[in-house]
């Protein structure tokens, strides 16, 4: 296994890694919409989070060598289920490939975002 780090997403917040390589696919830890230069929540609705939070995605991705359009199942947290509208919006540009998903509602998710999405990629 091999640790995935870079300075293109924010650190992880806690005792975690943004993601981990194992043989032929990479794990991400989910991804919340914060920007990596300044540790701040980007985007003050769902839709700027869900940007945002993609876009950390896809940077973790990319230094494990992978893509957004390698990704083959994403779990994705929502502190609202009014927004999944909104949300698949959103989501729907950065995954034409239409991975597998699981889309949950959850009380609250850490820095009060709106939204945090992991995913199983390949490499």
């Amino acid at each position: 296994m091999k640790v995935v780090q870079t300075d293109a997403s924010p650190a992880a917040i806690g005792p975690y890694s943004q993601a981990f390589i194992s043989g032929n696919f990479v794990f991400t830890s989910g991804q919340i919409p914060l920007d990596p230069k300044t540790g701040e929540v980007a985007g003050g609705d769902i839709g700027g989070q869900t940007g945002q939070a993609i876009a950390n995605l896809g940077a973790v991705l990319e230094a494990a060598g992978s893509s957004l359009g390698k990704v083959i199942k994403t779990t994705c947290f929502l502190a609202d289920m009014n927004d999944f509208a909104r949300f698949n919006e959103v989501y729907a540009k950065h995954f034409p490939g239409k991975p597998a998903r699981s889309t949950i509602a959850v009380r609250q998710l850490p820095k009060n975002v709106l939204v945090e999405i992991e995913a199983v990629a390949e490499l």
